[in-house]
């Protein structure tokens, strides 16, 4: 059995998977806590990305970013 994708919207309109009504069309999307996100993720989601071992807790949205972000070419 498949999961459907989550909608996903995204105002950020020079990311490589910004499509059509601002739908992000990556297949995965990386959220991460703020203060990690100065980590030097060399693509946009590599496996070893996806589970890092770590847990943490965001108490406000504006305490996460997306490191899936890729700039459109």
């Amino acid at each position: 059995m498949t999961t459907a994708k989550p909608l996903v919207k995204c105002s950020v309109s020079n990311c490589n998977y910004w499509g059509e009504q601002n739908l992000c069309r990556a297949d995965q999307i990386l959220i991460e806590i703020d203060k990690h996100s100065g980590s030097a993720y060399l693509e946009e989601y590599a496996e070893e990305m996806t589970d890092k071992g770590h847990h943490d807790h965001a108490s406000t949205s504006s305490a996460t970013c997306c490191l899936t972000f890729k700039p459109k070419d």
